[in-house]
């Protein structure tokens, strides 16, 4: 989207006209399926692509970057199309001098290396500009980490068109401190990183958090990993492990309200332990078809038995067809008892209204803009993440696509909804299939608010709808597995600060586009219980207990292998294992209260959660076994390749310890 040639790096500090002093080079603005990245190289072709520094996925250091291999380097711009950049782990791409070894690439006379540079623009922290005495000017680029890139001189032309160039993609404010700073508006938002922070001792690394504990949602957690240990925990050998109360404490800080349990004493020891019983074995059922969606439906279009209908929708999902009208039930923009003439009548009011809030913003004009900050920056905000949001899906894929048009104006539109709200990063992540499978703006609007109702909490800024979630994630944890739990306390990890992606856009980056709409229309029939989507959360994660215990992985680890199962997790095998565990806890007579609670069991009869492990064998569970009652259509056993049952029901056999 920018080249501009004659962009010159003066490789010493001489003031004389020594062109050994001077690298001629193209700088360019590239802008990717993920992201916008400035690269600036010399003309010479000789140039060796190794001189270009990539920090990889696996850097044990936040600003230590070291020279890759030319095969891997090659792949430092050009990342894995299946992750945003700001959502993966870091593969930030920086500048930084090294020697050359024998047979390297070519070198002026003067001995000095040539340079190569690219970085992402979510790296950049500001932009010093400046004027040389003889008319050209410069600038200098400094990233978050405070890696400073050599100055740019350019001398033909000047960097006006570059500013410009940038100014599409980032907000750049000129410092109060310095007018010849623009520094880049940072996003106060859910995808912010932590490079902003990478700079700061420990204390100021703790009030930062405070401040906007979202920080840790989305991005780069090898980066974070490695800085938070290393800020947290002394250098002294000897006091290498702080107390898990201790991280407790700080994580309690950081978002207040977060009451998770912490052993004082690592180990497997267990208190209290409440048998659950093995699980059991559970099949899932070929998906609805159109045919057996009609069926249910009388002449004049009602649904004429609704829980029928989700209990097949649960057990087996939808056939694509049916997807663009069951999904309106399923998410509430059409009335499961509401007739086909009702719902054509809805439909038309629904269009009126969705237009006039378009209308809204479509007819607020540059003037009125530039006095309504927010709206600058919701739009801002939805442009850059609209340009980034599934472009290897073929629906939103290329430039111009009509189906990005969508996606901007239904954000937009909501903004005009819910201006409280607006936008936050993360929600074009739950736009995105919702638009996809109703190829249509008004519908997938109206789908999209009554999703958003369910998930408004989660974008918060108070992150109330979090705060209660981790903490109901850690209460169903320890009743399924105490012995699990007392082994990530033992490693810091008892927060479990890694599930919070996987709540936060009920799990849209961890599964392929296609299993994210199975995934989506099982958990919204609301079976077996509520929060099913907790109990999903346990399953992954009693699938990798036994990796992560057997290797004996520690906080590190823990983070990066949680975060590596992005993409390789068998949907229908999760959901067999969730709906076993909620079986499980639905069939136990010693259900302590808080857990009846979190799953909306009623019971005449619980455990106190003052002392889960005293006998309460009177109790009786009312909970809705009508959904394991038989389906006539045949049920299949779902395991990945939906035909090794036995390889499921040995998975499945993992008990709790």
């Amino acid at each position: 989207v920018y080249e501009q040639e004659g962009v010159f790096i003066h490789s010493s500090c001489g003031k004389n006209d020594d062109q050994d002093s001077l690298i001629a080079g193209i700088l360019r603005v590239i802008e990717k399926e993920n992201e916008v990245v400035v690269d600036w190289r010399p003309l010479d072709e000789t140039l060796d692509t190794s001189n270009i520094l990539c920090a990889g996925k696996d850097s044990s250091s936040v600003v230590e970057w070291t020279q890759t291999p030319k095969e891997k380097c090659s792949r430092g711009a050009d990342r894995p199309s299946s992750y945003e950049a700001e959502w993966d782990m870091v593969t930030t791409v920086s500048f930084k001098k090294k020697p050359h070894s024998n047979g390297g690439a070519a070198t002026h006379a003067n001995g000095e290396s040539k340079w190569s540079f690219l970085f992402s623009l979510a790296d950049l922290k500001s932009i010093k500009q400046n004027k040389e005495g003889m008319g050209w000017s410069y600038l200098v680029f400094c990233l978050k980490d405070d890696v400073k890139l050599p100055a740019l001189h350019f001398h033909h032309g000047d960097s006006k068109p570059l500013i410009k160039c940038l100014e599409k993609h980032v907000v750049l404010n000129a410092s109060p401190h310095d007018e010849r700073v623009l520094l880049v508006k940072p996003q106060k938002s859910l995808s912010q990183s932590f490079e902003n922070l990478f700079d700061e001792p420990s204390y100021g690394l703790l009030q930062k958090w405070k401040k906007d504990p979202y920080i840790v949602t989305m991005g780069k957690f090898s980066k974070v990993t490695n800085y938070i240990v290393g800020s947290l925990r002394s250098s002294d050998p000897s006091n290498q492990r702080r107390p898990p109360s201790e991280m407790a404490d700080f994580f309690n800080d950081t978002i207040p309200g977060l009451k998770i349990n912490q052993q004082e004493e690592p180990g497997f020891e267990v208190i209290t332990r409440i048998d659950l019983g093995k699980q059991p074995e559970v099949s899932r059922r070929e998906p609805v078809s159109a045919e057996e969606w009609a069926k249910n439906m009388d002449s004049e279009g009602r649904i004429l038995d609704v829980d029928y209908i989700k209990r097949l929708i649960f057990k087996g999902g939808l056939c694509h067809t049916l997807r663009k009208e069951a999904w309106k039930f399923l998410l509430g923009y059409f009335p499961w008892n509401s007739s086909k003439e009702e719902r054509a009548n809805l439909q038309k009011r629904k269009t009126d209204e969705y237009f006039r809030m378009k209308l809204q913003w479509k007819s607020v004009s540059e003037e009125q803009e530039k006095r309504n900050s927010r709206l600058r920056d919701y739009r801002s905000l939805i442009e850059k993440d609209v340009n980034r949001t599934d472009r290897t899906n073929k629906f939103y894929e290329g430039e111009d696509n009509p189906g990005l048009i969508l996606l901007h104006d239904i954000l937009m539109t909501y903004c005009m909804y819910d201006f409280d709200l607006g936008y936050v990063q993360g929600m074009s992540d739950l736009l995105s299939p919702v638009l996809y499978v109703m190829e249509n703006e008004v519908d997938a609007f109206w789908c999209f608010v009554s999703y958003m109702d369910q998930m408004h909490q989660n974008f918060e800024e108070q992150m109330q709808g979090m705060k209660t979630q981790l903490i109901q994630l850690s209460h169903l944890l320890r009743l399924l597995d105490s012995g699990f739990c007392s082994y990530l306390e033992s490693q810091d990890s008892g927060y479990l600060y890694f599930c919070f992606r996987w709540l936060l856009i009920r799990f849209k980056r961890e599964f392929s586009f296609q299993d994210i709409l199975r995934l989506w229309e099982v958990m919204w029939t609301e079976l077996p219980c509520q929060n099913f989507h907790l109990l999903l959360c346990c399953a992954i994660l009693e699938s990798e207990k036994q990796q992560i215990m057997d290797k004996h992985y520690g906080f590190n680890e823990i983070l990066k292998h949680i975060n590596e199962l992005s993409m390789k997790i068998d949907v229908e095998y999760i959901l067999c294992k969730a709906e076993a565990i909620s079986m499980q806890m639905m069939n136990c007579k010693e259900l302590p209260q808080t857990v009846s609670e979190i799953l909306g069991i009623e019971t005449s009869s619980v455990t106190p959660d003052s002392d889960p492990g005293e006998d309460e064998s009177g109790a009786e569970l009312s909970c809705p076994t009508s959904l394991y009652q038989s389906i006539s259509t045949p049920a299949i056993a779902a395991n990945g390749t939906r035909d090794g049952a036995q390889q499921m029901a040995e998975t499945q056999s993992l008990t709790p310890a």
